[in-house]
């Protein structure tokens, strides 16, 4: 990661991007501007020699309109739940063991959670994103209408952030929704949860995948992982009533103890106060239904998707199979 003493000193090197003048006279851009000199002592004429150098993608607005997790879920599982990637993930935890292990300790979360949002997020840091995260938010921003004030807030948090860690804004790269390193942290995200897990003076999410295990168990410790608890589990529906407790809520809002008046069964016992999300995914012939509990709805905050948690879920279980039965030949020999 490139560090400089000054946060616009390569910016003002560089060539102004094509779009130069339509960037900087945009309205919502001089506003941009105007806030982050007044809330936090930027410099206009650095902000706007920056600026000249983003350059609004249609690659990014293209792929924000058909995000993964519009597919079906048979389509959407087969990107992660790969043989690859669990023999990936079980490598990435028999190479860390101390340091998840030692995230479990600290934050609650089981080392096969963290493993698998690693192993959905960047495929273990393989692939952590080709656009520039500057450009990613200036486009979602400005030129998004549906989450614009979002990403003014990320673009707001990643000017703070690359200030604190005197890094380049114009040299980092992430997802096309401006999402950074191994575990893919939005700016927001790296200041309110990332940690320097092994202490070496520096929080570096990018290349180093011990700060990235600590800040996801502290992410999921600081959103209410609760140790020791169930996740989701696998449910029996019988007829159709049960499509009136299909909602868009993420946060389980059903008591199970009305569940069999919808011809709901699990195998599992829940306890009396139990609160689950009844989720309802297509299979290419037809449906399967899981139960979500508190801990899944935490890693929904991570992507606010029912199919993305279940991807991880599911992942996470693959990997702690496959590790285990790795470790008891081992034993064995």
């Amino acid at each position: 990661m490139v560090r400089i003493s000054g946060i616009f000193l390569l910016a003002i090197s560089l060539p102004g991007s094509l779009c130069h003048a339509q960037i900087l006279e945009q309205g919502n851009v001089t506003d941009f501007i105007s806030r982050m000199e007044m809330a936090h002592g930027f410099d206009r004429n650095g902000l706007r020699e920056l600026f000249s150098n983003i350059k609004i993608s249609k690659a990014v607005l293209e792929a924000i309109s058909r995000p993964a997790e519009k597919l079906p879920w048979y389509k959407y599982r087969l990107i992660f739940l790969q043989p690859d990637r669990i023999e990936q993930g079980v490598s990435f935890w028999q190479r860390y063991d101390q340091q998840i292990r030692d995230a479990e300790d600290r934050f609650g979360v089981p080392p096969e959670i963290i493993i698998a949002i690693i192993g959905v997020e960047t495929q273990y840091g393989r692939n952590t994103g080709k656009y520039r995260v500057i450009d990613s938010l200036a486009t979602l921003g400005f030129n998004y209408p549906e989450r614009g004030g979002f990403f003014q807030s990320e673009l707001e948090q990643y000017l703070l952030l690359t200030r604190e860690q005197e890094l380049d804004p114009l040299s980092i790269t992430g997802s096309y929704a401006g999402a950074m390193g191994i575990p893919q942290f939005i700016s927001s995200s790296y200041r309110n949860y990332a940690v320097d897990f092994d202490h070496d003076g520096h929080t570096d999410i990018w290349k180093n995948p011990v700060d990235a295990i600590g800040s996801v168990g502290n992410y999921f410790q600081q959103h209410g992982w609760r140790a020791g608890e169930l996740i989701a589990i696998q449910a029996m529906v019988t007829g159709d009533r049960y499509k009136e407790l299909i909602t868009e809520d993420l946060e389980p809002n059903i008591d199970r103890k009305i569940l069999k008046r919808y011809a709901i069964n699990c195998r599992e016992e829940l306890s009396p106060d139990s609160m689950v999300k009844l989720i309802e995914l297509e299979t290419g012939n037809g449906y399967e239904f899981w139960l979500g509990m508190h801990n899944f709805y935490v890693i929904t905050r991570y992507n606010h998707s029912s199919q993305y948690a279940m991807a991880v879920f599911q992942l996470a279980e693959r990997i702690r199979e496959s590790y285990a039965k790795q470790k008891m030949l081992m034993w064995n020999r």
